[in-house]
């Protein structure tokens, strides 16, 4: 399992601790050596825009709060890339917040989408969606903040 956008590891662990060998992906030099310490896995100290991903590498790519910082402009490149770097019937699980909107806010840029156009991102990249939640559960939609998408891989037939 791919963590794209893994911070200072405390999903890897989670992974790790469920039998699973996962490896994390972080722009932040430090990010990586703290998950690296904590989960006692590797890391890849990459940028979001600008991957280094070996084809077919990964089972799944858990992107929590990540790929909401890809611009939409280069969006399209970044999921084609996770694409050919899940094998094949490969998960992306991504969970973002929701919105329409994008830019800066501070130092952190934000391109936040509803359901309906992450999923027209997805599909145009080769993913199916599998299913798509609201986070947190049992809460008004105006109340829940977080979209979270479960997509496969599909491959041209």
């Amino acid at each position: 399992i791919l963590d794209f956008g893994c911070g200072p590891g405390r999903d890897m662990c989670v992974f790790k601790s469920m039998g699973h060998r996962p490896v994390g992906l972080d722009g932040s030099k430090e990010f990586c050596k703290m998950a690296e310490q904590q989960s006692d896995c590797p890391t890849l100290n990459q940028q979001f825009l600008n991957l280094k991903l070996e084809e077919k590498s990964f089972d799944g790519i858990f992107a929590n709060a990540s790929l909401f910082h890809v611009p939409s402009k280069e969006l399209p490149r970044v999921l084609n890339e996770l694409h050919c770097a899940l094998r094949k019937d490969g998960i992306l699980f991504s969970s973002n917040p929701r919105g329409n909107a994008e830019g800066w806010q501070g130092q952190r840029y934000g391109h936040y989408m509803e359901f309906e156009a992450s999923e027209t991102y997805l599909q145009h990249s080769g993913f199916k969606i599998i299913e798509h939640f609201y986070r947190p559960a049992g809460m008004p939609r105006e109340h829940q903040p977080w979209l979270a998408i479960v997509s496969q891989r599909q491959d041209p037939k």
